[in-house]
């Protein structure tokens, strides 16, 4: 059985099967899907090797996620219509790596220095300045995720996760998938980029209380600013490390056994997973299994029930 990602897009969902994807979308009252290719710039040498290949593929899912962004917003007119690629997509990638290194990096550490100063956390060489660093880390994730929540659109958004899910917990039994077999199913997957981004939080704690303390001990810079700053582009130096071993932590557990230790590290990341889906409607189901069906292609020996479609 082929392993079948996914992701929310603008009213609709698209779900991704080795180097295709397929987007269903709602417009105006009748469902649209397509299948496209997949872009990937890597090479079957790199996808084989462990703990390299998770920042790459992250890059390379962002870069794919993005267009699929603007496909959708496309159907539903949103745009002018013309497909984002060259620099419009650079900028965009850019952009959004940008801020969230803003969020998740630089924000972070100011307000534990704030709070070195104010003498409540100790020194950036320390370990107790990465734990607090780390806490604001996973504040501020939880905090923009339930800020965007209250947003009419993201919560349309986040009931398309839900059903993004239940389609592929569908699909996974092996049963022929229709609405009803995924309505019955978990709008929480082990394999969730929720649960990815959780992951790389607990992970960058581990990593910065070990080697930033070692970093700070062979270099021994004078002046607050100057240690501060080069701490922060040892951080960034190391988003790329966290990346790709959150990448085969999340792997592992999603193909470990069902027992009582694997539900433990695994629950953290469904409860993270509750803030970013919503329990999907019957019409939201009905565009996942159209994503679905799109992404197995024509001739899949797997069967899709889906409601009648457009093929754009």
């Amino acid at each position: 059985m082929p392993l079948v990602g996914g992701q929310a897009v603008l009213e609709g969902v698209m779900m991704r099967n080795g180097g295709a994807y397929g987007l269903g979308a709602r417009l105006r009252g009748r469902i649209v899907g397509e299948r496209r290719v997949w872009s990937s710039f890597l090479s079957d040498r790199i996808r084989s090797i462990r703990f390299v290949r998770g920042f790459p593929i992250l890059v390379e899912t962002l870069i794919n996620g993005i267009k699929t962004l603007n496909r959708s917003a496309e159907l539903q007119g949103e745009d002018d219509g013309e497909p984002m690629e060259g620099w419009h997509l650079a900028l965009t990638l850019v952009a959004s790596l940008f801020f969230a290194i803003l969020l998740s990096v630089v924000i972070p550490h100011g307000l534990t220095w704030l709070l070195n100063v104010a003498g409540v956390s100790g020194d950036v060489s320390g370990v107790s300045f990465q734990i607090w660093d780390g806490l604001f880390k996973l504040l501020i994730l939880v905090g923009y995720i339930l800020l965007i929540r209250r947003v009419p659109e993201i919560r349309r958004v986040f009931q398309y996760h839900g059903a993004e899910h239940k389609t592929i917990h569908a699909f996974e039994t092996g049963r022929p998938v229709d609405v009803d077999l995924a309505a019955a199913q978990s709008r929480l997957h082990p394999r969730c980029g929720t649960t990815f981004l959780l992951f790389v939080v607990f992970m960058s704690v581990l990593l910065h209380a070990v080697l930033v303390p070692l970093f700070l001990h062979l270099w021994q810079p004078e002046g607050t600013f100057v240690k501060h700053a080069g701490t922060l582009v040892f951080k960034l130096a190391l988003i790329a490390p966290v990346a790709s071993i959150s990448y085969e932590l999340i792997r592992s557990t999603a193909r470990m056994r069902d027992c009582v230790c694997t539900r433990l590290l695994r629950a953290p990341g469904l409860m993270l997973q509750k803030l970013t889906t919503m329990e999907p409607e019957r019409e939201h189901l009905e565009v996942a299994l159209v994503a679905l069906k799109e992404a197995l292609g024509p001739g899949s020996p797997y069967e899709v029930k889906t409601v009648p479609y457009e093929r754009t």
